[in-house]
């Protein structure tokens, strides 16, 4: 889950407690070209405050203006954006896009309330709205699930914000810490260097007492968690991959030349970690784009990361797609 979309929940709960009418928009799916992916949230206040998107701007200025004029709908609904040329073109959405969204006017803030309050917790809900009536039900949920459409019922997942575990205060460390949250990361650092602390000059950095592998097993790495090490000290950076490559962290990665790479897997190796586990390892980390300079290295390193967090979503959705095309219990002809 990115921040954004725990911003919109957050707000909306904060208006619904002043006393104003919120819709809740959800993107459902998408076709051709569009800007936003399904799950994709925003809130819309009675006034025409908003927070959130659903797509690159215009479709948010016509619920704003729909809200100020009290015409949204007052029940559970689907509304579709750019079906014909006019539309694509008046709504800003690229060419040959389209768009379909689930409006909800929110009645009460339990639901919202104990969402949060699961998301806190690091837990993956599956939220079902159904059309028409509203009614809400939240389930704990599996890793992969998409927004998607079942019947009546509307099913979205919201997960844990995406993390990122660093381990070395280093530049490097600095550049990589920065960037992340422009990506909307939660930022981890941990290095037990005293000297390193001191210099360090990154906010909204959560740092984390204690030596690396303590602190990766006291973090609990799950599926919205990435791991990068690159203090380039053996000592530091090997025994917490050890923990890393056991967890259930999606990217792990460490900083090192092909040669150091080689080396540390067979140091790995020495503490029974099997080929499968150490072939998690990215290393040397990042994207090969000639990176040298710290601030490259970083980008070289998140380019990769939002790559295998891509990839996985990808597979996801193609899992669901063969899922919904081919549902538990039915017969296929030969």
């Amino acid at each position: 889950m990115h921040a954004l979309d725990q911003e919109v929940l957050e707000q909306a709960l904060a208006w619904l407690n002043a006393d104003h009418e919120v819709h809740l928009f959800t993107v459902v799916q998408t076709w051709g070209s569009a800007p936003r992916l399904p799950g994709a949230l925003l809130a819309v206040r009675d006034d025409g405050q908003l927070v959130g998107s659903v797509s690159g701007g215009c479709i948010e200025d016509d619920l704003a203006d729909k809200a100020r004029e009290g015409v949204l709908p007052t029940k559970t609904a689907l509304l579709e954006y750019g079906v014909s040329r006019d539309e694509a073109q008046r709504y800003g959405i690229p060419c040959g896009g389209r768009l379909q969204i689930f409006v909800e006017p929110l009645k009460s803030t339990q639901h919202i309330q104990l969402l949060l309050q699961s998301l806190h917790e690091r837990r993956l809900v599956k939220r079902s709205v159904r059309l028409g009536t509203g009614e809400v039900m939240l389930a704990d949920a599996m890793p992969g699930s998409v927004a998607a459409l079942d019947g009546d019922w509307f099913h979205s997942y919201f997960g844990p914000q995406w993390r990122l575990l660093i381990i070395g205060a280093n530049q490097l460390g600095a550049m990589l810490a920065s960037m992340a949250q422009a990506l909307e990361f939660q930022v981890l650092m941990c290095d037990p260097r005293e000297e390193m602390r001191a210099q360090w000059r990154v906010d909204s950095v959560s740092w984390q007492a204690g030596m690396p592998d303590d602190v990766v097993l006291d973090i609990t790495p799950d599926s919205f968690t990435a791991i990068v090490a690159v203090t380039h000290d053996p000592k530091l950076d090997d025994m917490a991959l050890l923990e890393a490559l056991r967890s259930e962290a999606f990217y792990i990665g460490a900083l090192g030349s092909r040669l150091n790479q080689e080396k540390r897997r067979e140091r790995l190796r020495m503490f029974d970690l099997n080929d499968e586990e150490i072939g998690r390892l990215h290393g040397p980390v990042g994207l090969p784009i000639g990176s040298r300079t710290p601030a490259e290295i970083a980008v070289a390193i998140l380019a990769e990361i939002i790559q295998i967090r891509s990839q996985q979503r990808a597979a996801a959705l193609t899992s669901q797609s063969i899922a919904q095309a081919f549902p538990t219990g039915s017969a296929c002809a030969s």
